[in-house]
């Protein structure tokens, strides 16, 4: 019988497993896809403050180059380019995965290569249906804690009824000799009503984006074909990964769980629904769950709730900042305008 279980070990997971109290003893479940996780792997301000508030520091090998400083903005609706300011780490996301793995305790059992593929819930525990190179076994724990994405098996089993739409995060890498600095953000309302990327990596140029789960495959390719007026060369592929990310569209969205089943990072809906930045909410909510639970094992559900309000106040007014990058109209004023643009 473990105290605790987290499925899923990402940045939301792996975190988590770290700040735990010792005192627990602690199964955590990962099943890493082969393909790599789909995901820009672009480390935001906020992410970074997180960081820095534990004194971690990145190591060598983690960073990706070129480190850009500016994003080009593509408004293939407005036939509009601007250049803007931003202050992201480049960084190879699976190598950032394992660097915070690397840094959670020997208490703490961890089953790689695992899949939880069912979760049944009786009186006072939770039985896993654990399945590890074929062999399926099952273990119990009091708690169980769902840092397992978009495709959660915590939030499916449990909170069917708070639903939160799901888009396909689709990415391409391609061979970039050049190492040229390109990072760019692409919108094409024909595409889709999210965004699109290009960012250069190690000598790879990786072409992404979120799409409407229905003919997302089909929008993928409209994409590489509008890019190559661009002069962005999108034949043989290396390899491509594809993934569920959620587009959170309200405080409806966002879910922190109660009765022992709780969820944090991107399967508890935290998110940002403008630019899909799941990193620094993962560590966040993870860092806040840690506290409570670390503080007493009474009233998880209240206080992880309400200390994650702050969370929940950020992710809405995201959603006041996308009319002015979805909207095709408003799109036009502001880039037209120069407004926050660097030459």
């Amino acid at each position: 019988m473990y105290d605790i279980a987290i499925i899923g070990l990402g940045p939301a997971g792996a975190f988590l497993a770290r700040l735990l109290d010792k005192k627990y003893r602690i199964l955590a479940v990962t099943n890493t896809p082969q393909a790599g996780k789909c995901c820009g792997g672009l480390l935001s301000p906020d992410a970074q403050k997180i960081l820095a508030q534990f004194d971690l520091c990145l190591p060598n090998d983690v960073l990706s180059n070129p480190q850009i400083f500016s994003v080009k903005t593509i408004d293939f609706d407005n036939n509009t380019e601007r250049f803007y300011q931003r202050f992201y780490i480049n960084m190879n996301r699976a190598k950032f995965d394992s660097y915070l793995v690397s840094l959670i305790p020997n208490n703490v059992e961890i089953c790689n290569n695992t899949l939880c593929h069912k979760i049944e819930k009786t009186k006072d525990e939770y039985t896993l249906h654990l399945k590890t190179n074929g062999e399926k076994r099952t273990e119990k724990a009091k708690i169980v804690i769902g840092a397992d994405g978009a495709n959660s098996i915590v939030r499916k089993t449990f909170y069917k009824k708070n639903k939160i739409e799901k888009y396909a995060a689709i990415q391409e890498w391609y061979n970039d000799d050049k190492n040229s600095p390109f990072y760019s953000c692409i919108f094409d309302s024909k595409i889709t009503d999210s965004y699109c990327w290009t960012i250069s990596k190690d000598n790879y140029l990786v072409v992404g984006g979120a799409f409407p789960v229905k003919n997302s495959l089909h929008r993928f390719e409209m994409l590489k074909d509008r890019i190559k007026s661009q002069g962005i060369p999108t034949e043989n592929p290396l390899r491509k990964e594809v993934c569920f990310v959620f587009i959170n569209k309200g405080l409806g969205s966002t879910c922190t769980g109660k009765d022992g089943a709780y969820l944090i990072g991107e399967a508890a809906g935290m998110i940002s629904p403008s630019s899909l930045e799941g990193i620094s909410y993962s560590m966040e909510s993870a860092k806040i769950i840690a506290e409570v639970i670390n503080k007493s094992l009474a009233r998880i559900a209240q206080r992880y709730f309400w200390k994650t309000f702050g969370i929940r106040i950020k992710l809405l007014l995201k959603r006041f900042k996308m009319p002015f990058m979805y909207n095709r109209l408003f799109r036009f004023f502001i880039m037209k305008s120069g407004l926050k643009s660097i030459r």
